[in-house]
This record gives C-alpha cells, sequence and structure tokens, in this order.
C-alpha cells in the first residue's frame, strides 16, 4: 500500500486515527510528530512535504494568495474564542482596546492566527489605530513572501517576562494572569466574547488540515478516506461542552469564520490579491468528501 506522510498535533478530534484504532482503506499514514505542530506549516509551504497536514487556517490563507499549491480540508484541530488572550502592562493606561497608537506590542509572530483574528477584530469592531505601533515578534513567519513589519525580540528572551518587565506595552496571544497585567478587551474578556459569538455566530478557527495539489489530483480517494476517518473519531469523542461545538467539521459548518477572518485578512491589508471564502473551497475536495 501507498504510505502518506502526515503531520496532526495531539487533538482528541484524530486520536483515534494517530493510534491506528482507525485506518485507512486505500494506504498508511506515516506520522512525523512535532514538539510543535506549526513547525511544520514551514516545510509544507515551501515544498508540500507532507500529504496531510496540520495547519494554522491563517497561514492557509496567506500561502494561497501567494499562489501555494495547498488546499482546504474543513476539519477543525483548533477552535475558540480569542478576546482572552490578550494582555496589557498594568502601568500602560489605556482609554479602550483600540487605543493602540505608539504602542509595543508583543505577538508570536505578525501572521500568526491568533494575532490576525484579534487584530482583525481590534480594526473592526474598535477602530483600532495601528499607526506607529511597534511590533515585536518572537518567532518567524510561515509564509516568507507575506509582508512582515515586526521586528524581532532579543534572543532568548520570553513574551511573557518583557510585558511584565515593561518592555512591552500589550501582547496578542497572552492571557492576563497575575498583578503584572490586565486583559485587553476589558475587565471580562470571556463575556466580550461571547458577545463577539453572538454577533458573528461562529468561533474563530486556529488549526485546519491543508492538503497539497499532488494529493486532491491523485488521491482524492485517500482524501474521501480520511475525511471518512475524520468523521469517524468525531462521533467516538462528541462534544461535550455547553452549546455550539468550536471544531466543526464540513464547509457549510466553518464558512462563516472562514468569511469573516478572510474579510479582516482583507481589510488588514495581509493578502497579495483580495480573497472570498469561495477561493478556499476546491470543487474536487468538496466532491469528494459529500461536502
Amino acid at each position: 500500500m501507498t504510505t502518506f506522510k502526515t503531520v496532526l498535533g495531539p487533538h482528541e478530534a484524530v486520536a483515534a486515527i494517530k493510534s491506528g484504532e482507525l485506518k485507512l482503506s486505500t494506504g498508511d499514514l506515516e506520522f512525523t510528530d512535532f514538539k510543535e505542530t506549526h513547525h511544520a506549516f514551514k516545510p509544507m509551504i515551501e515544498r508540500q512535504a507532507f500529504d496531510l497536514c496540520e495547519m494554522a487556517i491563517t497561514t492557509l490563507i496567506l500561502a494561497k494568495s501567494y499562489g501555494r499549491p495547498l488546499h482546504l480540508l474543513p476539519a477543525v484541530m483548533i477552535g475558540r474564542l480569542q478576546q482572552p488572550f490578550a494582555s496589557v502592562n498594568a502601568n500602560v493606561q489605556m482609554s479602550g482596546p483600540g487605543d493602540l497608537r505608539g504602542k509595543r506590542i508583543g505577538v508570536r509572530s505578525f501572521a500568526q492566527t491568533t494575532v490576525t483574528w484579534q487584530r482583525g477584530i481590534l480594526k473592526c469592531d474598535y477602530d483600532a489605530d495601528f499607526d506607529g505601533v511597534q511590533w515585536i515578534k518572537f518567532e518567524d513567519g510561515h509564509v516568507p513572501e507575506a509582508p512582515d513589519p515586526a521586528i524581532q525580540a532579543p534572543e532568548g528572551r520570553k513574551m511573557g517576562e518583557m510585558i511584565k518587565a515593561g518592555e512591552l506595552d500589550i501582547s496578542l496571544g497572552l492571557k492576563a494572569e497575575g498583578e503584572e497585567l490586565y486583559p485587553l478587551f476589558g475587565p471580562d474578556p470571556e463575556a466580550v466574547a461571547q458577545e463577539w459569538y453572538h454577533k458573528h455566530g461562529c468561533f474563530a478557527i486556529n488549526h485546519v488540515i491543508a492538503v497539497p495539489e499532488t494529493m486532491v489530483a491523485d488521491h482524492l480517494d485517500v482524501i474521501a478516506d480520511f475525511w471518512g476517518l475524520l468523521r469517524q473519531n468525531k462521533a467516538m469523542t462528541p462534544h461535550r461542552g455547553h452549546g455550539p461545538d468550536p471544531k466543526p467539521l464540513g464547509f457549510g459548518e466553518n464558512r462563516k469564520s472562514i468569511e469573516l477572518l478572510i474579510h479582516y485578512m482583507n481589510e488588514l491589508n495581509m493578502l497579495r490579491v483580495p480573497m472570498t471564502v469561495d477561493d478556499l473551497i476546491d470543487p474536487r475536495i468538496r466532491e469528494a468528501i459529500g461536502e
């Protein structure tokens, strides 16, 4: 049987697939594990190093806007609400979340998915002014062609220690914990996040699965087979929380979230060319998986 190189993080949604309890009938999955799954993104983008690969949704959208031969398989590995993951140094006075002019803002990387969601929310919901913002990154982005105005943090430094020391004003991606920090989106960011959810009717997708054009052209049967495994794994581990599932399967179930993220990315001028949600839905995949 043909072997298909696969990268999936340690998620309940794929645990039975990774353990071998659920197997392809059309081939074998060969797993490559990374200490941090995002380390697989760059080789996937630059040389399509894997056949099935977990990927941040922002990274995938960016890569497609720059012509990389990658396609979306709409299985959410990570989905959440983003407002709680932003913090401010306690000594920084702000009139509101959009008061960003001239601030020093730490980010893991400039186009990271959490950061992109938060920048989009800040721009579209709070009329944020990014003029004079100094972006400080702790990692490079995954799409080398994409603009990256951030400067590299000093080697060996961590975002949490820098914001607590007052060397950053704001951190996007870091929860406010301890007396040194307070939440960017107000004293109750969870409530703000719920209001955003009810306004838009979706969670913020973080990670999905990407497949290269070679898989779509030559192995649609494997993609369909793998999709079946995802559905079986989902049935074995149903959403147990209250309210809607933040990690749904399917193009229809994820359309609102993808559409909103692309809107934010267009508003933030992140994409080489303007895109729509339909640019991310390949009709061959849609037909193969019955979505």
